[in-house]
Formats: C-alpha cells, structure tokens, sequence
C-alpha cells in the first residue's frame, strides 16, 4: 500500500520548474538580499547595482538550477513506516503532521537563465530567465481513507491542488547611489509559456464517512493556458556600507501578474503551417482523453458517491464520475481570460564584511501559499570564507518551521575572467536521511580580464587620490621652504647672542 501510493504522488507530482536563484544563493540558504552581486542582485536587491561602479561587467555563459521539495516523504520518514502493517499510532501521527501542513504537498521547478542575455554593468542590468515550475498537494483526508478505510471521519476534505506553469521573465534593472543609501528597480516583462492548474476558486471536493457507509461529491475545474503576457516589479533598497555593516529591504515581483488565453506570440508560433492553434498540425497543444484542446477548452470533471456499504457494494451506480470538455467562451462568443498572481516576496537582511569573510542574515516574507512562495517568516544565515579570493567556500542554513529546514553548501573558482560556482542544498531536512528534497544550482560567469574584486574598493570605488604640497610651487608665489626658514632663524638668534660679535 505505502509504495503504491508513493508511486502515484511521485508521478503526479514529477514535473519541472521557481523566483530566480543563482548557485551562491543557493550555498548561503537564500541569505542574499546585502550581498548579492551584479547580475546576481536581479531577483533579491536591484539596488546592490548602485555600488557596481569600479567593478568591470559581468556576462552569464551557463547556468542551470534544478530543486525538488516535499513535506513528509523523506528515507527517515519512509523507514519509520516500514513493516508489514502500519499501527495505529503511526497513522495517528502522521496525519497530525499532514493536517498542520495542509497535506502531503510537493514542489518542483527549474531556472535556465538563457545564455548570454544576462549581462550588467555599472548600475544597470539586463537579465532573462526561464522558470518552470509546479506545485502540488494531495488533501490529507485522501490519505486517511486510503489508509483506514470507511473509518469513522464524518467529513473529508478531498480538493486536490495541482498546478504547473513555465514564464519567461525578462527584466531591466537600474539603481540609483545616494551619500547614505542607494535605491534600485527592476521592470519585468513576463511571458508565460504554458500554464495547467486545477483552479481553486471552482474546484471543490468532500467525502462523508461513517462506520456504515460513505457518500460525497466532487467538482474540479482544469483550466490550461498557452502564450499569456503580464507585469512585473521589483523595489530594493541597501545601505552604504559602514565599517564592513551593510541592511537592506526588497519586494519582489511587487503587482505581478500573467493574463493567459490573450493573442501572443507563443501561439503564433505553436500554431503550426495553418497558423490556426488548436488542430493537429501544432507544435506542441494539451491532449484529453486523446482530444486536441485549443485555447477556449477546460475540462470538468465531477463524480458521485451514493451511500457505499457492504450490502450495495457490488452495484454499479454507487460511484458515478464524468469527464467532459467546456468551451471558455463569453456570452459574445470570445475567448475568455484568466489571470494568475505571480507571488511577491519581501526580504529584508544585514550583513557584516571583512578580508577574510561575509556574514550575511536575512528574514523573508511571502503573501499566499503558490508555487515557490509560502506565507509566514523565514530566516536565513550565510557565512562566506574569501580568504583564499580564488576558491570562495559557502555555508548556509534557513528555518522556517518544521518543514521548511534548509542547510546549503558551495563553492567557487574565480579566476581572471571566470566565475564558476556551484550549491547544493538539502531541503526540507539537513541531512540526506532526513532531507525531503533537494537543490543544484552550477553557473559559470564571463567579467573583465583582470577578474572582479570583492573587496570593499570594488563596493564604494578608489578613493580620489590626495594632492600633494609642492615647494617649486611655494617657491614661486614668493614662499620659502619650511627648512629654510628654520635655518634663517637659527641664524638670526646667533647674531643676536652676546660675545658672538666680531
């Protein structure tokens, strides 16, 4: 039972996709928002740009990041529950534990920066990123009637969350330097590529059980998208740095949102040869039950459970279930839109610079649960080693509940116009027994030929030489040298001395 179903979540949940997330990022947990470096800073702080100013550009070559999370399933979690039977009191606690997290959930996505167009230099950046992402949660009341049976639970909720979506984020970034502080912003167009979901707000699901029988209903709403179009925003603001101290706050994607089912360019393309999308001649459409679906089809699914007990149980209209293709047409007969929310994030952190190391604290907010984003606090630290500039090595860890644990891992090799860095993160778990996902994030970074300092005269920019005094020049406005007139004086106080005349 316990394989057949980790089978089924597994296959349900296995898709690609995540904000953006670079490799140091990912060794330091997420402790980003102070230190976070040109291209870099795109996605946690656009006002980090402000202080790129005497450093030379920064182009990306390559990168991928790939990270998959759950909330229970872990090789601890599994082996607790091996055995012939599963007791009664481990049922009982697992299902407290689903029930505070709101079910057994997963999380998977993938950035692909596109190569070569993501390149800063000075105080403005030009960055792109590929993003599929997906999220999906199975209701805990499922588990406990595939676990328990007709158990006495007199009301199951059974709404299923599913949703996957690929967006294309293409942003400019510009920050503006004050004496104290410095501001930054970042204007971002989001393409969606393609968007499936079961949509919350017509989706519902119940099961009523009791020692006797069982009967329920169900409602889900599957809505697709290809080609949608949306706005983005992301505010930053850091401090100038003191004595190694530098804070700062940022929001990120602040109104973002992607409209699907309008004209765009994507379904141009996909269209195929007749330029019409929704027929077999396309590049790539959604299929249902072998059917092609254009952009007007959702599909609705229902079924029925009519008081299943032992005495019926062998009629065939107790459970009744019908799957059936809805036109998302107005009353004027046009396609009708939808629109996503694109979660936001607030980060705010501190940070502490020296020659041989960084320190770095953040505390970061979302507003909804939906896709990468989750509601609540979570708190992150990173600690950075350059002692060595040419080989960095990163530490991080972040908590944010029971099952928001994450300990990162990384390194660099940073020499003369090569930026390579690599992270690793347990997810969900510090260990690899108790980790219920993990990260891997690689990049590798073109700069300037004399390579890109860390120091803090790479952060504010040298200093302004000092003039110096010159004497030819006191000389010349009819001054004399300070040794001059130190001799002169001491000449005048032996003529004035008595017995010293000739």
């Amino acid at each position: 039972m316990k394989i057949k179903i980790l089978i089924i979540v597994l296959s349900l949940s296995t898709v690609f996709g995540q904000s953006k997330r670079d490799p140091r990022a990912v060794a330091m947990a997420g402790a980003y928002t102070t230190i976070a470096d040109g291209i870099f800073a795109v996605g946690y702080n656009p006002a980090m740009l402000a202080y790129q100013k005497a450093k030379p550009f920064q182009l990306m070559a390559f990168g991928t990041d790939f990270g998959f999370a759950g909330n229970y399933i872990s090789l601890s979690n599994l082996n607790a529950l091996s055995g012939d039977t599963i007791q009664q009191d481990q049922k009982d606690q697992l299902f407290r534990y689903l029930d505070n997290s709101g079910g057994l959930a997963f999380f998977t996505d993938m950035h692909i920066p596109l190569p070569f167009l993501n390149y800063s230099s000075g105080n403005m950046a030009i960055t792109s990123n590929m993003i599929v992402m997906g999220d999906f949660k199975l209701p805990t009341g499922l588990l406990r009637l595939m676990l328990e049976g007709n158990a006495n639970n007199p009301s199951i909720d059974m709404t299923l969350k599913y949703e996957v979506m690929a967006v294309n984020e293409f942003g400019f970034s510009f920050a503006i330097p004050f004496d104290a502080f410095a501001l930054g912003v970042t204007a971002k167009y989001l393409q969606g590529l393609f968007y499936l979901g079961v949509d919350p707000d017509s989706s519902k699901a119940s099961l009523e059980t009791s020692v006797l029988a069982m009967y329920g209903t169900g409602n889900y709403l599957l809505r697709q998208g290809i080609g949608g179009s949306g706005l983005g925003m992301d505010l930053g603001f850091i401090t100038s740095e003191y004595n190694g101290w530098r804070a700062g706050l940022s929001v990120i994607n602040a109104f973002g949102s992607i409209t699907w089912n309008k004209p765009s360019v994507m379904k141009d393309i996909l269209a195929g040869s007749d330029n019409i999308y929704g027929n077999e001649d396309d590049l790539f459409h959604f299929t249902w039950s072998g059917e092609t679906l254009n952009d007007s089809m959702a599909i609705n699914y229902t079924y029925t459970i009519d008081s299943i007990s032992a005495t019926n149980l062998s009629s065939d209209s107790l459970f009744k279930s019908e799957s059936k293709l809805v036109k998302n047409l107005g009353p004027d007969g046009k396609l009708k839109d939808f629109t996503i929310n694109y979660p936001a994030m607030f980060r705010v952190g501190v940070s502490k610079r020296t020659d041989d190391y960084i320190i770095s604290s953040d505390l970061v907010a979302s507003f909804e649960d939906r896709f990468f984003a989750r509601q609540g606090w979570k708190w992150s630290i990173g600690f950075e080693i350059h002692r060595f500039p040419a080989v960095p090595l990163r530490i991080g860890f972040s908590w944010g509940g029971a099952d928001l644990l994450e300990l990162g891992l990384g390194f660099g090799f940073h020499k003369g116009p090569i930026i390579f860095d690599m992270g690793f993160a347990f997810r969900n778990g510090l260990w690899i027994h108790t980790m219920k996902g993990f990260n891997l994030s690689t990049g590798l970074t073109i700069t300037g030929l004399g390579g890109r300092s860390t120091g803090d005269e790479a952060l504010t920019g040298p200093a302004p030489p000092v003039p110096e005094e010159s004497d030819s020049d006191d000389l010349e406005n009819g001054d004399k040298p300070e040794e001059s007139d130190a001799l002169e004086k001491e000449a005048d106080s032996k003529e004035s001395l008595p017995g010293k005349e000739e």
